[in-house]
């Protein structure tokens, strides 16, 4: 996916970044993208089934041959985020393939839905470990090695960029692993943003919508080239492309939705109704009645006031 270069050439020219879960979908349009605009890129995949099971190098190198057939630099990674040590190889990886770090895209995740009923131990420490541990690892690497940087007096501009989702964000039925691991995603992503400002990093998120082995069994199949077209992972690139280059330094703690259909920022929890605190729990039943009826609703899945359902009474 091209993106418009900037007046001063193109848009990542020269910066080094690792992308996670870059064999395919969305990783890999981030990758192909952001080597487009001149960046330098570790493709990171293990090559697993979308359970996490198994592994398979060839989707990384395919992905490398790619970007050296457009002309760019690229090196494949095999390492698993979610692994303590595998998070720090991976960083280590980009700064002795290309001398430096710019930017990690942690985009890897793996699904394991089961409505929470019938959820496992097992299902839901999996999802745990890939999408919010394999987001903590690399970042906490690539910050420690900005940090360095930072007091020895040279150059960072460094970028973090998560991937949470719609799921985490707003809810979505049979994925309380994902969803939570989604949630925690964008908690982390506003707190280290508070935390790296002052090395010059910024951290920001991107919820994606987009038809990937991962999404193509939740909800309808779209029914038209058009719709598949707006589905398309392709959607979500440009804007994690512009986050990674150093014309985004200003923007930092935002989580973006990125689809075909729109490019929007998901605003986060704010102090709703409030009234004076109350000592007696008996009372509180109609206090409580009011600031809900007051409170604006959470919104569902498409992101706009949704329809919650009501508790049962007894």
């Amino acid at each position: 996916m091209m993106t418009t270069p900037t007046s001063n050439g193109r848009l990542c020219e020269g910066r080094v970044a690792i992308v996670t879960g870059a064999g395919r979908g969305i990783g890999r349009e981030h990758a192909l993208s952001l080597a487009s605009q001149g960046a330098k890129v570790v493709v990171n995949d293990i090559g697993g089934n979308i359970d996490g099971s198994g592994g398979d190098t060839s989707p990384a190198d395919q992905v490398v041959a790619e970007i050296e057939g457009m002309g760019g630099e690229a090196v494949a990674n095999a390492d698993n985020v979610a692994s303590w040590e595998g998070a720090q190889r991976l960083i280590n990886t980009a700064v002795e393939a290309f001398g430096d770090l710019h930017v990690v895209v942690n985009n890897a995740g793996i699904l394991r839905d089961r409505v929470l009923i019938n959820m496992t131990e097992e299902e839901w420490d999996a999802v745990i470990a890939v999408h919010l541990k394999g987001t903590f690892g690399p970042s906490r690497w690539a910050a420690a090695y900005w940090r360095e940087r930072s007091k020895a007096a040279k150059p960072t501009d460094g970028r973090i960029i998560n991937t949470t989702s719609v799921s985490g964000i707003y809810g979505n039925p049979g994925q309380t692993n994902y969803g939570a691991a989604k949630a925690g995603i964008a908690a982390f992503t506003n707190i280290a943003a508070l935390e790296l400002v002052r090395y010059g990093v910024t951290v920001n998120a991107v919820a994606p919508v987009a038809l990937t082995r991962m999404t193509e069994g939740l909800g309808p199949a779209p029914e038209t080239d058009e719709e598949r077209e707006m589905r398309s992972p392709r959607w979500i690139a440009p804007i994690v492309t512009w986050l990674a280059s150093m014309e985004s330094a200003g923007v930092t703690g935002q989580v973006f939705e990125a689809s075909g259909q729109t490019l929007a920022i998901a605003e986060g929890w704010h102090r709703g109704p409030r009234v004076a605190p109350e000592e007696d729990p008996t009372k509180l039943g109609p206090i409580v009645a009011d600031l809900v009826s007051r409170a604006r609703r959470a919104a569902g899945m498409d992101g706009e006031d949704g329809s919650w359902p009501q508790p049962r009474r007894s």
